[in-house]
């Protein structure tokens, strides 16, 4: 005996019929069972008509927890991944490029402000190369005004990278 596993459609099908209340209580019972579904609630419930003022206080965020780094190579990587991996939350929470990318240049630009500048500890070093590509595709997937919008921002950024990072070839990472 195995249980039968729906697809999205079946599920949004079902979902219609159902009556509001109904729906509220299975809205209620889903976000009990995992911390990211009643995070994901929240936001589209209280900040999502805010985007802007949700985008800056992720900044604020980001910004507070890049000035507690921790100076040893090891830690200052993992912090550097716990500010990602809080930041890729918000992202696939908003599922907006524009905010994805305004968010990421953030980093990158509180990286450069904070990160040792002569650090030789690879992992350190990745944390930031492989944001300047995940940048550089978001970038190359927005419509054509944006794209020279936050082209220029990215091409400042890495002009700014490649001047402070001796070990950053800028060649790799333009648009």
């Amino acid at each position: 005996m195995s249980i039968n596993t729906y697809g999205l459609q079946q599920i949004k099908k079902e979902l219609q019929h159902l009556p509001q209340e109904q729906l509220a209580d299975l809205c209620l019972r889903l976000v009990r069972h995992k911390k990211e579904n009643k995070e994901l609630l929240a936001y589209l419930l209280f900040e999502a008509h805010h985007q802007d003022d949700f985008i800056e206080n992720i900044k604020s965020e980001a910004g507070f927890m890049f000035s507690q780094l921790p100076s040893q190579n090891y830690y200052t990587a993992k912090a550097l991944r716990k500010i990602l991996k809080m930041l890729n939350k918000y992202i696939k929470f908003m599922a907006n490029k524009p905010a994805e990318i305004e968010l990421l240049l953030n980093f990158c630009q509180n990286y450069m402000q904070y990160v040792i500048k002569q650090t030789g500890h690879k992992p350190i070093r990745l944390i930031f190369t492989r944001q300047l590509d995940k940048i550089r595709v978001s970038i190359e997937k927005l419509h054509e005004d944006l794209q020279f919008d936050y082209g220029q921002n990215y091409n400042l950024l890495l002009d700014e990278a490649d001047r402070k990072y001796p070990w950053l070839n800028k060649k790799s990472y333009l648009l």
